[in-house]
């Protein structure tokens, strides 16, 4: 019986454990994101993140009033102190890159990314939460023990080669849930079962860039790609089941579906955080090649290696204590957002629709794009977003129309609540007074909406959302 156990135990550190030079390529990986992250925020600082943006402080406080109170964006409205803040968050990325106190560095970074995140959280979406994540099971590992400036050149100096804890399972359980969940959710769906998902999101020209619009009539392919991506997600769980080869293949197939995303639709930073995700599952087999390849400084234990159960590292009581509790709300959230288990009661709503859906149970069956015709003192009609003459027909490139998925968010957002409405106007409103002669009086929000048909015509239909005097006139 005690054979038995052992080798359960065995088998589960195994699979739980993580190789110090994967710890390593993720702590680059995680602050390369970051940093991008950061370079992505900051042309629109002034419109997200400050009074005179679309989010004043005032309406933040009346719509997540606990988010104003704890954001240190919150502190002030003026972009000065926003790009003070980006800039000591970059400069905390900057030291996790190169494992220079790389916990602190971690946790500033965490703490800093949790912040601007509060401060505007209409501008979210699931590759955003899955960063902070990641960050957050990162600050309970040893990052900094291989390549970086903590490690001091010593690559012998550790007395294992790998890493195996509650703080290992958490960070491995996570990057699964994320899959394991969209496939539990898209399973809902027969469109997925028909293998037209993948179709119908190609045809969402809000999304759509890059490749996106040459593959988009690539109907087979399109099939085959919803079909395969589902059996991935179905499978995800052999992410952690698999070893060796067998899981650098499978961890392989993930990061090419990641690498597509990111040529063919404008999802932000999710790709590249999901390409971060998987880092930490690739096997000590392929850092071994890695090294040898590329003439990188071996890592060599200094004592006989022995089996993984008996190399659990020597973490800190308290640490290891708040790990496991992390991994219990980490299933029980996610169950409860799935469905699987009764919410308690008082369980705030973001919890119970945590199931990281992403395009499930299926994708948007429309593309929508957000016009804002204003009326000038001089009585001409510009565009209030691109700021061209006003064009009521459809755009070749809706994406191009909302900029970036930020601001896509935000209209999407904005379409639902008045107050935004009216807070985007007055925003609208300010950008264009302060800059030219002639002033905006009026902005008028439409709603223009074309619902997919794969294999006929599409017809656009129109909705007025209202129209808003410009105070700033």
């Amino acid at each position: 019986m005690t054979d038995r156990a052992d080798g359960l135990r065995f088998a589960l550190a195994r699979r739980l454990a993580i190789d110090r030079r994967a710890l390593a390529a993720f702590r680059v990986a995680l602050a390369l994101v970051v940093l991008v992250d950061i370079a992505r925020r900051v042309p629109d600082a002034g419109a997200f993140y400050t009074d005179a943006g679309v989010l004043p402080r005032s309406v933040l406080a009346t719509l997540y009033p606990s988010y104003a109170a704890v954001s240190l964006h919150a502190l002030s409205g003026g972009l000065w102190f926003q790009f003070c803040l980006f800039a000591l968050a970059a400069l905390a990325a900057v030291a996790l890159l190169v494992g220079y106190r790389t916990r602190l560095a971690a946790v500033v970074s965490l703490l800093l990314l949790v912040s601007v995140q509060l401060r505007n959280p209409l501008v979210l979406n699931s590759g955003d939460v899955l960063l902070r994540r990641l960050l957050f099971w990162g600050a309970f590992l040893p990052l900094g023990s291989h390549w970086a400036v903590d490690a001091g050149g010593d690559t012998g100096a550790d007395t294992t080669d790998s890493v195996v804890g509650f703080a290992t399972a958490g960070l491995l359980a996570q990057v699964v849930v994320v899959y394991a969940t969209n496939a539990v959710v898209k399973l809902r769906a027969d469109v997925w079962l028909r293998g037209d998902a993948v179709r119908y999101a190609f045809q969402l020209d809000h999304f759509t860039v890059f490749l996106g619009d040459v593959v988009a009539g690539w109907t087979p392919a399109l099939r085959l790609a919803a079909w395969g991506w589902l059996a991935l997600l179905v499978c995800s769980p052999l992410l952690v089941g698999l070893t060796g080869r067998a899981r650098a293949a499978f961890v392989g197939l993930f990061a090419a579906m990641h690498a597509g995303m990111l040529v063919t639709m404008q999802l932000g930073v999710f790709p590249l955080v999901s390409l971060a995700g998987l880092v930490p599952l690739l096997p000590g087999r392929f850092w071994d090649r890695l090294e040898a390849r590329a003439a990188l400084p071996r890592h060599v234990p200094e004592v006989p290696r022995t089996p993984l159960a008996e190399r659990v590292p020597a973490l800190a009581s308290g640490a290891r204590g708040v790990a496991a509790l992390c991994l219990a709300a980490l299933v029980v959230v996610n169950a409860i957002g799935l469905g699987l288990v009764a919410a308690p009661a008082g369980t705030p709503e973001q919890v119970r629709e945590r199931s990281w859906d992403m395009f499930a149970p299926s994708p948007p069956l429309a593309t929508w794009w957000l016009q804002a015709p204003a009326t000038l003192t001089s009585g001409e009609r510009v565009d209030a977003v691109t700021g061209a003459p006003f064009d009521a027909s459809r755009p070749p490139e809706v994406a191009a129309v909302h900029g970036n998925e930020r601001w896509r968010k935000f209209f999407a957002d904005a379409r639902r609540d008045p107050r935004l409405r009216e807070s985007l106007a007055q925003s609208l409103c300010a950008r264009w007074n302060r800059t030219h002669d002639s002033g905006m009086r009026a902005v008028a929000l439409w709603l223009a909406t074309e619902r997919t048909a794969l294999d006929g015509p599409e017809t656009v239909e129109r909705e007025r959302l209202g129209t808003y005097r410009c105070r700033s006139a």
